[in-house]
């Protein structure tokens, strides 16, 4: 894998470069990037996407210098060129690059320092328990709507002041608003729609409410006080920061919970030492099935990818699964298990470079003290039916509901 350090240099056609090829009968998300990874390093789809497989070259796809962060590119691919999905992309700092985004990030980055953040895992443990206490002894519970989906909601409304009701209106908004956001059926963008203009409002009118002065929100008013960004892309953020904390969360907990259950040496593990084991479960977790499918990226200049030519311009999407079972990296990357040792220092599925995940601590503790109280109250928790698992290979992945017995 080289970079053209001269891009006036011949490089091997882009047409050349194996296509995809069809996904055979059960096979699964992860058997299939498997067997791309053995066909060819680079692939490319129908419209001329490429994809990669290795962790070096994903890391590679990452840098600034060679690529940016997907603007408006993918709803006018979808052929969305207006509305409330089309003005949240163009106003978030998620969708942007350069001066742009360092003005909408600096700020929330400042608010939601790691300090405050570390500051609320007793709160969170505390949240955590009560959910889970609701479910011990009451026959078969869906997970998802009883302690995956309303944690994340309600810690997020908890941050910036909502009432803690509220919090499962938030996750039904960000979980609709967040299949708006690239290609997805019409039905997908009309709800969708309907959740952005929901939420937004929703948002604008708690920004008018009073808040304590210590207060996340009010904190977060006070830094953008006289920037550079308008009232639309202040109040974008703060729905920005409700959609990526509750969809995303969801899903990992629901998925690493299920792995648990099917290997059931590591989750007696587990519940053998909740406290020592939980970080490793939640580093294995978003590593054995990650909720993120790729990342999407755009190339500034021409560059060469394992002898390919990767022209400007061209929508890169390098493989978070295909990476996160790399063999150079992890040993026997097929295995589940919970004291691995070998993750990076920064973990590649909150991404990396200016763009890494604000969120990052705040979901490490929410994983962590939801494993902890099951493993602590539920020791003997088993699913009753099929286990779930994420599916998609782009942007964030789809989990379906699975139902426990604790």
């Amino acid at each position: 894998m080289d970079l053209a350090q001269n891009t006036d240099l011949p490089l091997k056609p882009v047409r050349e470069m194996p296509q995809f090829p069809m996904k055979f009968g059960a096979q699964s998300d992860h058997d299939y990037i498997e067997t791309c990874r053995g066909l060819s390093p680079v692939m490319r789809d129908r419209y001329g996407c490429i994809t990669t497989f290795s962790m070096a070259n994903f890391q590679l796809l990452l840098d600034d210098r060679y690529t940016r962060q997907v603007e408006l590119e993918g709803l006018r691919a979808a052929g969305v060129k207006d509305g409330p999905a089309y003005e949240f992309v163009q106003q978030v700092l998620l969708f942007s690059n350069g001066q742009t985004h360092r003005d909408r990030r600096g700020p929330l980055a400042r608010t939601f320092a790691q300090p405050m953040v570390r500051a609320l895992r007793p709160q969170v443990a505390a949240r955590v328990d009560r959910l889970v206490s609701a479910m011990v002894d009451k026959g078969t519970v869906d997970f998802i709507d009883a302690l995956a989906g309303p944690l994340p909601a309600a810690t997020i409304a908890a941050i910036i002041g909502a009432p803690e009701e509220d919090s499962a209106q938030f996750s039904d908004w960000a979980y609709a608003a967040s299949k708006g956001m690239g290609i997805c059926s019409a039905e997908e963008r009309a709800r969708a729609d309907v959740a952005l203009v929901e939420l937004t409002a929703y948002v604008q009118d708690l920004m008018g409410r009073p808040v304590a002065e210590d207060a996340f929100l009010a904190s977060y008013l006070d830094k953008v006080a006289d920037g550079p960004m308008s009232a639309d892309e202040i109040r974008t953020q703060i729905v920005g920061l409700v959609i990526a904390g509750s969809d995303t969360t969801r899903g990992s907990l629901t998925s690493m919970t299920s792995q648990l259950m099917q290997n059931r040496d590591q989750w007696d593990l587990l519940v053998s030492d909740p406290d020592t084991h939980a970080p490793g479960t939640v580093s294995e977790g978003v590593r054995y099935d990650p909720i993120i499918g790729s990342l999407a990226r755009i190339t500034v200049e021409e560059i060469e990818l394992e002898g390919y030519a990767i022209p400007k311009g061209r929508l890169v999407t390098p493989s978070m699964i295909g990476a996160l079972r790399d063999p150079a990296v992890y040993a026997d990357p097929a295995r589940f298990d919970i004291t691995r040792s070998d993750h990076p220092r920064h973990h590649p599925v909150f991404g990396g470079g200016p763009h890494r995940c604000l969120g990052e601590v705040l979901a490490r503790i929410e994983l962590e003290e939801a494993l902890k109280s099951l493993a602590r109250h539920a020791p003997d928790m088993r699913i009753e039916g099929k286990p779930a698992a994420l599916s998609g290979f782009s942007a964030t992945r789809v989990v379906k509901s699975m139902t426990v017995v604790l």
